[in-house]
């Protein structure tokens, strides 16, 4: 990830005073749906449109002094999702990986979280009155996890997007790691499997 160093979670939390945490975390589900009553859309995930435009995961800044990283997650998508979010727990069992980078001195945590269908929907039904929703968080976004047969609609489209920070390579490692896309589709994406 570019401009980001990859770190163990016991590294990235003895870095010192002088970095900031900040915990994004990947809410996703199965879904037996078709779209258009053909094509599979597997699983169900969800990314956000920040304040500034760009794509990312629902999360943001937490304080080591007030818990722990998922105490400071768990109450962050509570902000941004609102109340369907206390309908789960992301723990230290969903963490994924943590990267820094040296300008800011940030580092950078992320989780996945497996939900099922009807809470990821409520989840989306309820954040248009979450305390951030219009200020921090603009809506929240399906990732189409299918390429049509034009070969550019779905998620080569989607991926076209401009993310914060390295949610992209987040979005793609996730995705390939947690088996969301049919086996295969990172060749025919044209793009290379995240590492």
């Amino acid at each position: 990830m570019a401009g980001m160093r990859r770190l163990e979670l016991s590294e990235a939390l003895h870095l010192g005073p002088g970095w900031r945490h900040a915990c994004h975390a990947l809410l996703y589900a199965p879904d037996p749906g078709l779209l258009f009553g053909r094509i599979p859309l597997r699983y169900a995930v969800l990314m956000q449109m920040r304040f500034d435009g760009r794509l990312g995961f629902p999360g943001g800044f937490v304080d080591l002094r007030d818990g722990s990283l998922e105490d400071g997650l768990n109450r962050e998508l509570g902000e941004e999702l609102g109340e369907a979010a206390g309908a789960f727990r992301v723990e230290r069992a969903d963490y994924r990986s943590s990267h820094a980078g040296s300008r800011p001195r940030v580092v950078a945590h992320f989780y996945t979280k497996l939900l099922t269908l009807q809470q990821l929907t409520a989840v989306e039904m309820g954040a248009p009155r979450a305390r951030d929703h219009g200020l921090e968080v603009l809506g929240l976004v399906r990732v189409p996890l299918y390429t049509l047969r034009d070969g550019v609609g779905g998620l080569p489209a989607f991926l076209e997007n401009t993310f914060i920070g390295n949610a992209r390579e987040q979005l793609l490692e996730a995705v390939q790691n947690l088996g969301l896309l049919e086996p295969g589709s990172f060749a025919r994406l044209k793009i290379s499997a995240p590492p």
